[in-house]
């Protein structure tokens, strides 16, 4: 019989489902990292909150370790890596709080709109200040969401209740499925000059950092009320706070900070912002769905071998890792090519599969795939969740496999139709291990791919070579690898995927767009 330790205070109906399930189960909670290492060999698994850290000494200790289990999104408290290394599965429970922080979020906008907090401290200070504390209405204005995933489109229903208008900003949002949410899709700019509410449910990454700063409040309507339940940092605060002081924005309610446990801050002590620490999550409901969760996860795993919503691993038997694994690298680098170089919302994608390529076990594949174009805008996609993820967000996904062999013995083409138009790119295996960028649009060429690339679209005329290595040279970038494809002649377009030594400066990539004949310049990133 399967053995899982709950190292962390949960519901108790956590127990009880491992017991229901055939699994024994212990609980041990505020044990040190000394204590858990000497007992954790004798479990199969292990079922934590935030306040176990397993550690690689932990996992490696844990010699009969094979599944943790995070009765929450965040996985920042284990070693995940380690975790891979040892064959220990990693899950976490990513939808099992959404309403409650999306509720919370609503309960913000709320105590804003009415003052609630400041008036409740007058209240009960004796003061009675009636005519002080004057709110404004939520039904008839128009709450703009930046992020419309799963909690994001909670909060645009519950607003719907409440007879507001809700405008949504979300790249990986698609029409049909704005329309089914009653969410009129908006571009930023647009969001932001005609929301009277701006609430964010956007994860923390480098395309939502400091979403919010001083040129984009500036763009806001005046008296605009902002509320960030998400991440802290995806917020500027000092630019928050002299936007409050100067009377543009009227506002906010944060429940995340840049810097937690936040015990000061600059937008402390300001009247017309309302604060909590980080309560989003915090209700018992919540709390005992995460921890239902988790132990039917992972009791699923132990008896059945059934995973799901792994962070580490794909779905699939032990047979086809071993065949499977290059082919899922060359996956995972082609749709983070795709989702890197892509600037506008999703609404298909196709994947296509050829000789050998064909004949394996596909879907793991197209998991990486769209692990790899989803991973750059959403922080908790992988590649069990990022079919789900897709499908949420309305993306049509269609997967095509040729008995043909055309150049090359393996072939994975991804076309990523857009609403700007289609992305199409290919790759394939030298040596059945080392991927390779074979097609970009109509450009061929024959690329690998570094930590650090420089993607430089085009007019195929003389001088760019020249002025590009200048320029680099200039700032003392490095350059490992030059590769150059040229298109069809008809339309004169060229493509140079440069790998540099070290990550440019923004202001290196915008010296570099403004070269003559270059198109778009843009920084890509790949895990190697």
């Amino acid at each position: 019989m399967p053995k899982v330790l709950i190292s962390d205070k949960m519901s108790p109906q956590a127990e009880v489902i491992f017991k229901q399930n055939g699994v024994e189960v212990d609980v041990k909670t505020g044990l040190s990292e000394d204590e858990l290492c000497k007992i954790i060999g004798d479990y199969d698994g292990l079922a934590i909150r935030s306040s176990t850290t397993a550690t690689r000494r932990v996992i490696e200790a844990g010699k009969n370790l094979k599944v943790i289990g995070r009765a929450g999104i965040g996985v920042d408290n284990v070693d995940i890596p380690a975790g891979t290394e040892n064959g220990v599965v990693v899950m976490n429970t990513p939808f099992g709080n959404s309403i409650t922080t999306a509720e919370h979020a609503i309960a913000m906008m709320m105590s804003l709109a009415r003052q609630i907090p400041s008036a409740n401290s007058s209240t009960h200070a004796g003061k009675w200040e009636k005519n002080k504390y004057m709110g404004v209405e939520v039904a008839g204005k128009t709450l703009g969401l930046i992020g419309c995933g799963n909690i994001g489109s909670i909060v645009a229903d519950r607003a719907q209740g409440l007879k507001m208008k809700v405008v949504g900003f979300d790249p990986y949002l698609s029409p049909e499925k704005a329309k089914e949410r009653n969410i009129e899709k908006v571009e930023l700019e647009e969001l932001l000059k005609r929301a009277d509410f701006i609430t964010l449910h956007t994860p923390l990454n480098d395309a939502t950092r400091n979403i919010l700063n001083e040129q984009s409040l500036a763009k806001t309507k005046k008296g605009v009320r902002i509320i960030n339940c998400a991440r802290g940092g995806l917020i500027v605060e000092a630019d928050l706070k002299k936007a409050i002081e100067s009377g543009h924005v009227a506002g906010a309610a944060l429940d995340v900070f840049e810097e937690e446990p936040a015990k000061t801050n600059p937008l402390f002590g300001l009247e017309n912002v309302v604060c909590t620490p980080h309560l989003g999550a915090s209700t018992s409901e919540a709390q005992e769905n995460v921890a239902i969760q988790v132990a039917e996860q992972m009791s699923d795993y132990l008896i059945n071998g059934t995973v799901t919503n792994a962070v580490n691993i794909p779905s699939v038997s032990a047979e086809d890792a071993a065949k499977l694994k290059p082919y899922v690298n060359l996956a995972t680098q082609l749709g983070s090519f795709a989702g890197q170089i892509i600037d506008s919302g999703i609404k298909s994608i196709k994947i296509e599969f050829e000789g050998a390529a064909a004949k394996l076990n596909v879907k793991p594949l197209t998991s990486a795939l769209l692990t790899g174009i989803l991973a750059p805008h959403i922080s908790s996609v992988n590649m069990v969740n990022a079919p789900v993820v897709a499908k949420d967000r309305g993306i049509a996904i269609s997967e095509v496999t040729h008995d043909r062999t055309g150049d090359y013995q393996n072939l994975i083409k991804l076309t990523v139709a857009t609403e700007k138009g289609e992305q199409y790119v290919a790759g394939t295996l030298f040596g059945g291990t080392k991927p390779r960028i074979v097609e970009v649009g109509s450009v061929k060429l024959e690329a690998s791919l570094g930590r650090n690339m420089l993607y430089i679209s085009n007019e195929d005329k003389p001088g760019l070579i020249g002025n590009l290595g200048k320029v680099l040279g200039d700032a003392s970038v490095n350059v490992a690898n030059f590769h150059l494809g040229r298109g069809d002649t008809k339309t004169g377009g060229a493509l140079a995927l440069v790998e540099i030594d070290q990550k440019p400066t923004e202001d290196l990539i915008k010296t570099i767009a403004k070269l003559q004949s270059v198109v778009v310049a843009k920084i890509l990133s790949f895990e190697v």
